[in-house]
């Protein structure tokens, strides 16, 4: 997400957020942040009409997922600490559909283990209808000429 947008979700000027990030640098590495180049900025710029005289003069920063979680914790606004409680909640939840998925993944894995053994039977004649027959010799379709032996 670019740094004008994360500022409009946050509820800080862009000036704010751009100060906070350049206080805390370090927090921010290379695959947190960037910011564009002239030529992505040119290209930003004419994709969203922005003038030349006004508006955003330095290029914006992007931000991956790990950046704008990271920025919620360095902002000061109401809204970023609320944001930033809601990230902390979010991972918490996604640890426990996690768990969950791999003890809902250990249980189907025993229950094939069971079922393989009682219905081996079934199983095997299941193979053996997907398995091809072996081809006949064709002969060819239509009439053909009665022929003596």
């Amino acid at each position: 997400m670019l740094s004008m947008h994360l500022a409009e979700l946050y509820e800080v000027e862009p000036r704010a957020l751009v100060q906070a990030v350049k206080r805390n640098i370090e927090r921010f590495p290379e695959d947190f942040m960037f910011q564009l180049g002239p030529e992505e900025f040119a290209n930003l710029k004419s994709q969203i009409v922005i003038s030349s005289w006004g508006g955003i003069r330095a290029a914006p920063y992007a931000f991956t997922e790990q950046g704008v979680s990271m920025l919620s914790s360095v902002l000061r606004s109401d809204r970023a600490i609320q944001v930033n409680i809601e990230i902390m909640r979010t991972f918490v939840r996604l640890r426990q559909i996690l768990a969950s998925n791999a003890e809902l993944s250990r249980k189907l894995a025993t229950l094939e283990k069971k079922y393989d053994i009682q219905f081996k039977a079934v199983f095997d004649a299941i193979r053996q209808l997907m398995t091809p027959l072996e081809p006949k010799q064709n002969r060819p379709i239509g009439f053909a000429p009665w022929k003596e032996k």
